[in-house]
């Protein structure tokens, strides 16, 4: 399972200060944040850039708006889209503030979000 440890250390902080309840589980060649047993953020390695990237589940209603910040594009990890899920590239999070952004979006949407399958 490949993903950069400092990013996934940053996402730990982050959602330590947020005081969100979550676990983690390697899945998808990365690391998953589960938050209240949903799938909310991921890290992993794109394997065509060989760059850190990060994965935010929004929902399908923020969705088109999210494609529009840096960095940020579809995710298509099964060589389908899944709408509600963005993947956002170094120039989308290097900055704390960037990085808090995606990981706020992804809460306020975890609310909402149906649990994952187990």
């Amino acid at each position: 399972m490949a993903y950069d440890e400092y990013l996934a250390d940053r996402v730990r902080n982050i959602l330590n200060q947020r005081k969100a309840v979550f676990f983690e589980k390697k899945m998808m060649g990365g690391l998953i944040f589960m938050v209240n047993e949903k799938m909310c953020i991921g890290v992993d390695i794109d394997k065509a850039t060989g760059n850190s990237r990060l994965m935010a589940r929004i929902g399908k209603e923020a969705y088109a708006e999210a494609l529009k910040e840096k960095g940020t594009r579809e995710m298509d990890f099964t060589g389908t889209v899944m709408r509600g899920f963005v993947f956002i590239d170094p120039e989308g999070f290097d900055l704390e503030e960037d990085l808090e952004f995606w990981i706020d979006k992804a809460l306020a949407f975890n609310v909402f979000a149906k649990k994952s399958r187990k």
